[in-house]
């Protein structure tokens, strides 16, 4: 049997696509593996039992994995956090694992999802390691607040920090406005 010009078309164009899936193989799994080690080490490292809000389930409170690792959610507007009486008893926090309240003052967890405007959409792997590594909002702004351990995360490889980024920049996007911090004295007069 003889080639013909429509045989060797399809066999080139049949080449071209397995080449191309070669390429694409040989590149996706390094950045596959860089996201599967972040997701490994914001699950192990308990990223999301504060990031992502809790909601009740028919078993009690559970993560609203429709909101994955997206903060306090901008709707639930909290009441000023209740005193406590002098003693060892330090801070409160919000059903939804999402707000805290101590010497500090009232903090919301971050919105960690790739979200542009609300997210961590507009940061660099470079600025995420700078947060961690000091401690300060992109590095070089606010003080990050409790309860988040940035002092620990901040121990942690460039590489791993890579990662965790990497996994943050794959997850869903979603638009969350997470309230700002509130000061010690304004959380005290309310």
């Amino acid at each position: 049997m003889k080639p013909t010009k429509a045989k060797f078309t399809v066999l080139a164009a049949l080449a071209c696509v397995a080449g191309a899936g070669i390429i694409a193989a040989a590149a996706t799994p390094q950045a596959s593996k860089e996201v599967q080690r972040g997701e490994y080490l914001v699950t192990g490292s308990g990223c999301g039992d504060c990031h992502t809000p809790l909601k009740m389930g028919p078993s009690g409170p559970e993560p609203d994995q429709a909101r994955l690792l997206s903060g306090h959610p901008e709707a639930l507007v909290m009441p000023p956090a209740p005193k406590l009486p002098p003693g060892p008893w330090m801070g409160t926090f919000a059903g939804t694992l999402t707000a805290w309240a101590g010497p500090w003052g009232v903090s919301f967890t971050a919105d960690l999802t790739p979200d542009a405007e609300t997210g961590l959409g507009k940061w660099m792997a470079q600025t995420f390691i700078d947060t961690m590594r000091s401690g300060r909002v992109m590095g070089r702004g606010r003080q990050v607040l409790p309860p988040m351990p940035y002092g620990a995360l901040g121990h942690l490889t460039d590489d791993d920090l890579k990662a965790i980024f990497a996994y943050l920049q794959s997850i869903p996007r979603l638009s969350n406005h997470v309230p700002d911090p509130i000061a010690p004295q304004e959380a005290a007069s309310k």
